[in-house]
């Protein structure tokens, strides 16, 4: 087994989904690791596929946060935790 490979659910929910999902720049948007872990793949080579079919991929489908759009998104993440630790 690869060293990178990270721990995946074989089963996620419509509910569990919805706590992936961010908004920034006013759309809504996913984290490249957060597909991979929904597609069953490593983080690394959703990148490089990427990056070997960038025409694919126009800007406004995918494109890399701006340090400010990452600490707010890591500020929902945060708060999201919380709220479901209240559960």
């Amino acid at each position: 087994m690869e060293e990178n490979k990270i721990l995946i659910k074989n089963e996620i929910s419509n509910e569990e989904i919805k706590y992936l999902i961010y908004t920034i720049r006013g759309k809504q948007v996913m984290l490249d690791s957060d597909v991979a872990m929904l597609y069953h793949y490593e983080t690394k080579k959703i990148n490089q596929a990427v990056k070997r079919n960038i025409e694919r991929f126009p800007e406004r489908f995918c494109f890399q946060l701006t340090e400010e759009e990452l600490e707010i998104m890591w500020s929902q993440i945060v708060t999201t935790s919380k709220l479901e630790d209240n559960k």
